[in-house]
């Protein structure tokens, strides 16, 4: 059983939409490691090198998750997980902006999968299985 840490990056407290992620994965047969809110980079990278986790996904309510999320791909190579799967998603930057250009600045920083607010689970599950390769 694959492994995927989950949780909710930087002074974010929003944790329904986790539970909702969590109990989504767990029904499609994941382990889910979720390490709650309030997460640094460093908590979803120990947590995915401790479990051997291919993919990791962040998820922000607060906006400030383009912020948070800067640098994450970089340190993942340094903790010498370089090809780990990187997804976003939620509210993950300050006020309206077009959704293709904050898709095009994540995939910048390394992530692989975007997602705006408001994304059904299953949309995500379905690229989880396609890029694990299910």
């Amino acid at each position: 059983m694959k492994s995927i840490v989950i949780g909710v990056i930087g002074a974010d407290v929003h944790a329904v939409g986790n539970k909702i992620i969590e109990y989504t994965l767990q029904n499609a047969g994941y382990n889910v490691v979720n390490i709650g809110v309030l997460s640094s980079q460093e908590d979803f990278i120990n947590a995915a090198i401790e479990t051997n986790a291919p993919l990791i996904m962040v998820s922000s309510l607060y906006g400030h998750g383009e912020i948070d999320c800067r640098g994450m791909r970089d340190k993942c190579i340094e903790a010498g997980i370089p090809h780990v799967l990187l997804y976003v998603g939620g509210n993950i930057v300050v006020g309206k902006q077009d959704f293709d250009e904050v898709k095009k600045r994540f995939y910048a920083m390394g992530f692989n999968r975007v997602y705006g607010p408001g994304t059904n689970i299953d949309t995500a599950l379905s690229d989880i299985k396609e890029d694990l390769g299910e």
